[in-house]
């Protein structure tokens, strides 16, 4: 992929022209308060935007928009070649404006132009397009009954869907929920976050120009305690689906509880394990993978490798090897092609990483890499070791570029140290014994195990966590579950 050079994006950043304002019922439009939120480039700290501020009466706005549109069956009664001929042309339109909404990325995030352009953007294509040629492959079921009676067993869509969806990667985590959702035959209103909202918002127009119908795709960037909130308590949502932290994964139950119970799935945070053993077949590979486990996306990665498990007798050999990896890991100006670790996303995060990385010291853990010395919210690849059980930078997810290691002796100490975690994300296991590989595979209680990978996968295979990393799954057809009701039809034939 040509990635031009440093000069072509910061002139293409110059001549963008950008949308700022919420998209209800096929159009944009100002929130109704008038109110707006500040948008920044973290790389520079200069604003990008003033944003529309959604509120509570644009929630309202927005779900009875969806509500209409699913009501009056101009989508979700539209035959599944109808919805995938859509999908389909939305899919591509996202890929004709591949760069303008890679340069949102990386100007909103801070993450790297040649990531946005070679992962987000082409994620986010994938997953429409994945979905749009699965809806005219998904078939109903007939229920093995007695002769006297036939049990049809169909799938319905669910309604109005709320997406809420977090700022590490704002296009492609959306997509992985509008995909599923759209697909099935819900209406969406979709909720970005407020520190990266211009691609999701961008979508709007390109939705539109695809022939999704008026209301289908309803987009409302705003603070969490407004927005979010309301879509989490609005009665008239059927299902919510949300990506980001544990904490505010937890409030979105409770809203639902408190209101009318709706669906709610979340895939939350994450302190994933990297467990390297001695007879590990290619400690250099697994460096390397290790490596980008923690520093890909500045670490802002919720199935990141923050932690790592390596057996003691081998800890000084692949310690040199895996520092000699994160060395690749130079925080650089986003918009030069040649880079592959931007800034974290904001002051307040930048702030937040810093004290963790004080309270390891604090706690004893030992500081061998360290990469706070940068300017603004850059920071490089940071390395504790000597880290215990006990320790916070072992137990809470940071969501940054700081990797916590700990040896171990054994196997079952190991599995042990790996499953002491609130989260269940994912888990990294090196080794070249097939056994040790499925007895891990099957005992570790995370929602993926990547033998002697990390994190590898497509839009075939799920995705999702398992005690505070939260429920259901996105990608793969599995991801219908969310997004639709099943329905049985009992038919007596005496």
């Amino acid at each position: 992929m040509d990635y031009k050079d440093k000069a072509y994006w910061q002139a293409l950043a110059s001549e963008l022209t950008l949308e700022t304002r919420l998209f209800i019922a096929g159009k944009y439009q100002k929130a109704q308060a008038g109110e707006c939120f500040g948008c920044i480039n973290p790389a520079t700290d200069h604003p990008l935007a003033e944003v529309s501020r959604a509120q509570e009466a644009d929630v309202n706005k927005a779900v009875m928009a969806a509500r209409s549109s699913f009501e009056s069956g101009v989508w979700s009664e539209a035959s599944p070649a109808e919805r995938k001929s859509v999908l389909l042309r939305l899919a591509a339109l996202i890929e004709k404006h591949q760069q303008e909404l890679a340069l949102l990325e990386t100007l909103n995030t801070g993450k790297p132009i040649r990531h946005s352009l070679r992962d987000d953007i082409p994620g986010a294509v994938r997953a429409i397009r994945w979905y749009a040629e699965s809806i005219d492959k998904i078939y109903g079921e007939i229920a093995p009954t007695a002769n006297n009676a036939l049990a049809l067993i169909s799938r319905e869509p669910v309604g109005v869907v709320a997406a809420i969806v977090p700022w590490n990667f704002p296009l492609l985590l959306a997509c992985w929920k509008l995909g599923p959702a759209l697909a099935a035959g819900n209406s969406v209103v979709l909720k970005p976050s407020e520190k990266a909202p211009l691609s999701a918002i961008r979508l709007g127009a390109l939705a539109k120009k695809a022939g999704l119908p008026d209301g289908v795709l309803n987009i409302l960037p705003g603070l969490g305690l407004e927005t979010g909130k309301a879509l989490g308590l609005h009665h008239d949502v059927d299902c919510l689906t949300f990506t980001g932290s544990t904490g505010v994964g937890r409030r979105l139950l409770e809203y639902a509880g408190s209101s009318n119970m709706k669906r709610v799935w979340i895939e939350a945070g994450g302190k994933s394990a990297n467990i390297v053993f001695a007879d590990c077949p290619d400690l250099g590979k697994a460096a390397k993978a290790c490596a980008a486990a923690i520093f890909y996306n500045q670490g802002e990665v919720c199935v990141a490798g923050t932690r790592l498990l390596v057996e003691a007798s081998i800890k000084d050999t692949f310690m040199a090897e895996f520092k000699q990896a994160a060395a690749a890991f130079k925080p650089m100006n986003p918009l030069d092609p040649d880079t592959i670790m931007g800034t974290l996303i904001d002051k307040n995060h930048h702030a937040s990483v810093c004290r963790y990385i004080s309270l390891g010291l604090e706690e004893g853990a030992q500081l061998t890499l360290d990469g706070r010395d940068q300017a603004g919210n850059f920071m490089g690849p940071t390395v504790l070791e000597q880290v215990t059980p006990h320790m916070r930078i072992a137990n809470e997810e940071i969501f940054g570029p700081v990797l916590a290691v700990t040896t171990f002796s054994s196997e079952a100490e190991a599995l042990h140290l790996a499953n002491s975690s609130k989260y269940g994300l994912g888990a990294g296991v090196w080794t070249s014994n097939l056994q040790r590989a499925h007895r891990l595979a099957r005992k570790l209680r995370v929602g993926s195990v990547f033998i002697n990978n990390y994190n590898d996968g497509d839009m075939t295979v799920p995705f999702g966590g398992v005690k505070k990393s939260g429920n259901g799954r996105d990608k793969s057809l599995h991801a219908f579950d969310k997004f639709t009701e099943l329905k049985t039809t009992w038919l007596a034939l005496d």
